[in-house]
C-alpha cells in the first residue's frame, strides 16, 4: 500500500507567543507562572484578543504532582485565568509535553473542532531539594532496566557522549563550545534562567576573589574556566555541570487559531506547516544505536514531508539541549550535518546567530532554562519572537522558515514542528 503524503486538514497560525521569566523561584507555584506567561501572550496579540474566545486549553507538565503535590492543573490553570468552563487538557510526555500539547492543539484546530485554542507548559521544580528533583525525573526513564541501577539522565546522556566520542572523536572540548554560544544568546534574553555568558560568570568569579582578598584564579579565557574542575566539575562524566541545562521554573503559552481567521488578529501571523511526531525504545539498552535519536529522525521526516521543505531550507532552529551533547544529535538528527559532524560544526560557528544554521538563539535549555513541562511551547516563543522581528539584540534578520525540536526523557518521545512567515 502506498502511503499518502499527510497533511493537516485546514491550515493552523500561531497569532501570539509570551513566557514567563525562567528561573528559581521558591516564593511562586504553577499558577503564578502560568497566569504570568498568558498575560504575556494576550500583549502579543497585535490586533488584541478578547479571551473569551479561546474555546479549549492544552497544557503540557510533567509532573506537578510530585513536583508540588497538585495533580489535575489543566482546569486549575483554566480557572486562574478565567477561562472555565472551556475544556482543559494536560499531556505528559516527559520533557516534551508541551511540544505534545501543542501538536494536540494543532490537531485540534485543524480538525474543524475549535478555531481558537490556548497551548500552554508550566513546571515548577525548585520547592524541592536536587537530589528529589533528579529521583523525580529519573522516573522518566525506564524503571526496571535503568532507574532500579541507580541511572540518571545525566548518566544515560553521559553514555549517549560516550558513545558519539568513540564513534566520531568528539571531545570535551567541542562541548564546551556549545555551553559557550548558548550562554551568549541567554545573555541577550532578559527572560533566560542564566541571563549571563560564561566570560560574565568567569569576570564575576575573578571579581568576588579579589573583593574577597583570595587567590586570583589563572583563567585567561572561557575555555580555561570550563576545564577549571573547582567551577565545572564533573556530573557523570563526560558530562560537566556547564554541559547541563539547570533546574528551572517557569510557564510558556501559544494561541492557534485556524488560518483564515488569523489576520483577524495580527497582520503576520506565523503558519505551523509541518508536524510530526515519534516514539522509541524507553532504555538505551533497547536501541539499535545511541549516537542518534531514532525517533527525532521520524519526527522529522514526517515534519518535513509534510511542509514540503528540506533540512537545506530551515533558517534557525530551537532544538532540546538538556545536555550539550543533545545539540549535537538534534542537528545530525535533523539533516542539518552528517552524522558526527555536529560538534565541528558548533565548533566553527556555523550554529552560532550569524552562522548558516543558528541553533537556540533563545540560549536553548542549556541557559534559558528547562521547566520541563514548559520546554516545548518555551521554544515557540523564540520562533514567533524571532519571525516576528521582537527578538532584540539576539535577532536573526529575515527568518521565514522555522523548525522546533522537542525530545521527552532520552529519545523516547520526540516532536519536531516546522513554522512559516509568509
Amino acid at each position: 500500500m502506498v502511503q499518502r503524503r499527510k497533511r493537516l486538514a485546514r491550515g493552523v497560525a500561531v497569532i501570539g507567543a509570551g513566557i514567563s521569566h525562567f528561573g528559581a523561584f521558591k516564593d511562586k507555584d504553577s499558577r503564578d507562572l502560568f497566569v504570568e506567561a498568558f498575560q504575556s501572550t494576550l500583549e502579543t496579540v497585535q490586533k488584541g484578543i478578547d479571551p473569551k474566545e479561546i474555546e479549549a486549553i492544552y497544557v503540557g507538565n510533567l509532573s506537578s504532582d510530585c513536583f508540588e503535590g497538585q495533580a489535575h492543573i489543566a482546569p486549575l490553570m483554566a480557572e486562574w485565568v478565567g477561562l472555565n468552563p472551556r475544556p482543559a487538557t494536560r499531556t505528559e510526555d516527559a520533557c516534551a509535553s508541551s511540544g505534545v500539547a501543542l501538536r494536540e492543539g494543532i490537531i485540534a484546530v485543524a480538525s474543524g473542532l475549535y478555531d481558537i485554542v490556548l497551548v500552554s507548559g508550566v513546571e515548577v521544580m525548585n520547592k524541592l531539594t536536587t537530589a528529589r528533583v533528579t529521583d523525580i525525573l529519573a522516573a522518566a526513564a525506564d524503571a526496571l532496566y535503568e532507574v532500579s541501577v541507580g541511572a540518571t539522565f545525566p548518566s544515560l546522556y553521559a553514555q549517549i557522549a560516550t558513545a558519539h566520542m568513540a564513534k566520531y572523536g568528539t571531545t570535551e572540548e567541542q562541548l564546551m563550545k556549545i555551553a559557550i554560544k548558548n550562554h551568549n544568546n541567554g545573555a541577550l534574553n532578559p527572560k533566560a534562567h542564566f541571563n549571563a555568558s560564561i566570560r560574565d560568570i568567569m569576570n564575576s568569579r575573578l571579581a568576588k576573589a579579589k573583593e574577597r582578598g583570595q587567590p586570583i584564579p589563572s583563567w585567561t579565557d572561557q575555555m580555561e574556566f570550563l576545564k577549571d574542575p573547582s567551577v565545572n566539575p564533573i556530573v557523570a562524566w563526560p558530562m560537566k555541570l556547564f554541559d547541563c541545562s539547570p533546574i528551572t521554573d517557569g510557564a510558556a503559552s501559544t494561541i492557534l487559531v485556524s488560518e483564515e481567521i488569523a489576520r483577524n488578529f495580527t497582520d503576520t501571523p506565523i503558519h505551523i506547516i509541518g508536524t510530526g511526531q515519534a516514539s522509541d525504545a524507553q532504555a538505551l539498552h533497547g536501541r539499535k544505536d545511541i549516537t542518534s535519536l531514532n525517533a527525532a529522525k521520524l519526527a522529522a521526516e514526517q515534519a518535513y514531508e509534510m511542509a514540503g521543505v528540506t533540512p537545506e531550507d530551515i533558517q534557525l532552529a530551537e532544538v532540546h539541549d538538556c545536555f550539550t551533547i543533545a545539540e549535537v544529535l538534534a542537528t545530525e538528527d535533523l539533516g542539518f550535518f552528517k552524522p558526527g559532524d555536529g560538534p565541528r560544526a558548533a565548533e566553527e560557528g556555523r550554529t552560532a546567530r550569524d552562522g548558516k544554521k543558528p541553533v537556540n538563539t533563545s540560549g536553548g535549555l542549556k541557559a534559558k532554562g528547562h521547566p520541563v513541562g514548559a520546554t516545548g511551547v518555551g521554544q515557540v516563543v523564540e520562533i514567533w519572537e524571532q519571525m516576528s522581528g521582537h527578538a532584540g539584540p539576539r535577532q536573526v534578520p529575515g527568518v521565514n522558515l522555522a523548525l522546533a525540536h522537542n525530545v521527552g526523557a532520552s529519545g523516547s518521545t520526540v516532536v519536531v514542528h516546522i513554522f512559516e512567515r509568509r
